[in-house]
C-alpha cells in the first residue's frame, strides 16, 4: 500500500514548522515533500543584524536538508494549484517546470512587500523581506558611506530614510545609525558631515501596536542615537535625488528602505477559493472550507481569532510559527494519527532587538529595563532559532570586542532586487530562463487591487516571544533608489534582462552596478514586461 503524499509549499515559519512537526509525528507513514525557493529556512528577526555587519548571512539561514529528516525538499517555485486535480506546478531555479501530486496539501507561501501608490516608490525604494535584500542593503550603506569622503553631495549619500516604523523599520534604522556611526568615526566624511538616519511613519507612535511602555523605550533609544524619528510623515514622492515629504520638506538622499508592512503572497489569488484582504479563508482547523484535503497556515491563511470572534489573527511570526504545529497535527489527524485540534493562541510578549545592549522587551507581559532587555531579548533569539546558535553567540561576542568589517562584496546589486517581485528571497540573476506564461502571477502581480493610503508599518506585525512578521515563503529590504548617480544601480529591461546603461549624461565613469556583460534581447523576440519589473 502506497503512502500517503503530503506536499508543503513555502518554508517559512508556518512551513517550516509544519514540516518538522509532521516528520515527528508521520515517521515514515506519509511521504513529506517541502517545496521552496531556497534550501534554507530564514531566521527573519534577526536580519536587520546582517545588514548591519553584526551577523554573517548564513548565521541566520538553517539548512532544510539538514534538520528536516524524513522530508523531501524540492527546489522551486509554485506557479499554480490545481484543486481538482491535487497537483502543485512549480518552476526550478535553472527553469525547469515540474507537477507535485498530493493527497494532502498545505499553502505556507507566506508574504511579500506592501506597495502603496506613491509616486517613485517602485522604482526608487527596496524592501527589507529576504537575504539578498539585506546583503545589498549593507553593501549599499557601504559605499555611500565611502563615496561621501569625497563627494560633493555627501549629506545626501550620508541621509538615509527608512519608511515604516513597526518592528523591521525600528529595527534597522537603530541598527543601521550605529553602522554608520562607526564608520563616519574611522573615515570622517567630507565637510563633517554626520550620518543621518530619518525614520518615518503615518502612525501616531513607534511601535504602535505593542505596548506603549515598549514604544516609548524605543523612541527614546533611537532619539538618543540620533534618529531622526518623525510620526505623522510618511514619503508623497521618491525621486532620482530623494524624497518629498507628506509635510512639505524634500529630504535629498540617495537610499530610501521600504518597511511598511507586507501582503499575501500572490499565489494565493489563483488557488480560486475564498479570501480575506488576500489571504486565504480557512477555518479554526486550517482548513480551507469544502476542500478537506487542503490546509493554509501563516501570512498566507486568513485564520479566525477564537479569543476574538469576528476577526482573524495577524500576519505575524508568532502566529506563523504556531499555525505550523496545529497544522502538522491536523494533517496527521486526517490521516489517522491523532486528534485534530482548533488554533487558539496566548501571547507571551514581544522583543525588539535596538543593537548593542538596548532592547524593548516584555515577556509574559512584564516590561524589562535596559541590559536586561538586551539580555532577554539575545536569549529569546538564540532559544527559538531551529540551528546556528553557536555561530550566532560567536558573532555576537566576537561583534562586542571588534570592530566591524565595512567592506562591500558587491554579490547583490539593485537590480536584482526590485521591490515589485513576488520573490523577495531570490535575487534576480543575469540570464535567468523566464517562465511560462502560466506562471506570470507569481513573476509580476497583475490586476493588484487599489491599495489603501500610506498606512502604518503597525499591520507588519512585531516580532513576539515567536518572532517578527512571516517571511515571504521562506523570507527582505529596503535599500537605495535605483538610476541614482554616482553608483547607483540601473534599471531593468523589459524582458527582465538587466540594463547595461552608461548612466545618465556626464556621470562619473560606468556604472557599477549594472549587469555583466551586454545582456541583450534577439531583435526577432516581442518585448514583454520584466518579471518582477516596477
Amino acid at each position: 500500500m502506497s503512502r500517503p503524499r503530503i506536499v508543503i509549499v513555502g518554508a517559512g515559519f508556518a512551513g517550516y514548522r509544519t514540516a518538522r512537526t509532521l516528520s515527528r509525528l508521520t515517521r515514515h507513514k506519509a511521504e513529506i515533500t517541502l517545496l521552496n525557493p531556497t534550501d534554507y529556512f530564514l531566521y527573519l528577526p534577526l536580519l536587520p543584524q546582517v545588514a548591519a555587519g553584526v551577523l554573517e548571512p548564513r548565521r541566520v539561514t538553517v539548512s532544510l536538508s539538514a534538520t528536516l529528516p524524513r522530508v523531501r525538499l524540492v527546489l522551486g517555485e509554485a506557479d499554480g494549484i490545481d484543486l481538482d486535480g491535487r497537483t502543485v506546478r512549480y518552476t526550478d531555479p535553472e527553469g525547469g517546470v515540474g507537477t507535485l501530486p498530493y493527497d494532502r496539501l498545505v499553502i505556507a507561501v507566506g508574504s511579500v512587500n506592501k506597495l502603496l501608490p506613491i509616486p517613485g516608490v517602485a522604482e526608487h525604494a527596496h524592501g527589507f523581506r529576504g537575504l539578498p535584500e539585506a546583503l545589498y542593503l549593507r553593501d549599499h550603506v557601504t559605499r555611500q558611506m565611502e563615496l561621501a569622503g569625497g563627494a560633493k553631495d555627501s549629506a545626501a549619500r550620508c541621509t538615509f530614510v527608512v519608511v515604516g516604523a513597526g518592528y523591521t523599520g525600528t529595527e534597522v534604522a537603530a541598527h543601521g545609525q550605529m553602522y554608520t556611526d562607526a564608520q563616519a568615526r574611522r573615515r570622517p566624511p567630507r565637510d563633517g558631515v554626520r550620518p543621518r538616519w530619518l525614520l518615518l511613519d503615518v502612525a501616531p507612535r513607534v511601535l504602535p501596536e505593542m505596548d506603549e511602555r515598549l514604544s516609548r523605550t524605543a523612541d527614546r533609544v533611537l532619539r538618543e542615537r540620533g534618529v531622526d524619528v518623525r510620526m505623522g510623515t510618511s514619503v508623497k514622492e521618491a525621486t532620482h535625488d530623494g524624497v518629498l515629504l507628506t509635510d512639505g520638506e524634500f529630504v535629498e538622499t540617495r537610499t530610501l528602505v521600504w518597511c511598511v508592512g507586507v501582503r499575501p503572497d500572490p499565489l494565493v489569488e489563483g488557488v480560486g477559493q475564498p479570501l480575506e484582504r488576500g489571504r486565504l479563508i480557512v477555518d479554526p482547523y486550517l482548513q480551507v472550507p469544502g476542500r478537506p484535503e487542503v490546509f493554509a497556515c501563516g501570512d498566507a491563511a486568513a485564520v479566525p481569532d477564537l479569543n476574538d470572534p469576528g476577526s482573524f489573527t495577524p500576519m505575524t511570526a508568532q502566529h506563523a510559527w504556531r499555525h505550523g504545529q496545529i497544522a502538522a497535527r491536523n494533517v496527521a489527524a486526517s490521516l489517522g494519527i491523532g486528534d485534530r485540534r482548533a488554533y487558539r493562541h496566548r501571547d507571551l510578549g514581544f522583543v525588539v532587538d535596538l543593537g548593542g545592549a538596548k532592547a524593548a522587551a516584555n515577556p509574559l507581559g512584564v516590561p524589562l529595563p535596559g541590559p536586561l532587555a538586551g539580555l532577554v531579548t539575545r536569549g529569546y533569539h538564540l532559544a527559538a532559532m531551529p540551528g546556528n546558535r553557536v555561530r550566532v553567540a560567536a558573532d555576537w561576542l566576537l561583534d562586542s570586542v571588534l570592530p566591524r568589517q565595512a567592506v562591500q562584496l558587491g554579490l547583490v546589486r539593485s537590480w536584482s532586487v526590485p521591490l515589485d517581485t513576488a520573490s523577495p528571497e531570490l535575487a534576480r540573476v543575469p540570464g535567468r530562463p523566464e517562465r511560462g506564461p502560466d506562471v506570470s502571477a507569481r513573476g509580476q502581480v497583475r490586476d493588484r487591487p487599489a491599495e489603501e493610503p500610506a498606512k502604518s508599518a503597525a499591520s507588519e506585525g512585531p516580532t513576539g516571544i515567536g518572532g517578527t512578521a512571516e517571511p515571504a515563503k521562506g523570507q527582505p529590504g529596503g535599500e537605495p533608489a535605483k538610476n541614482q548617480p554616482g553608483g547607483e544601480p540601473a534599471r531593468n529591461q523589459p524582458g527582465g534582462e538587466p540594463a547595461a546603461n552608461p548612466g545618465p549624461a556626464g556621470a562619473p565613469g560606468p556604472d557599477p552596478d549594472t549587469a555583466p556583460g551586454p545582456v541583450k534581447r534577439p531583435e526577432d523576440r516581442p518585448a514583454t514586461p520584466a518579471e518582477g519589473d516596477s
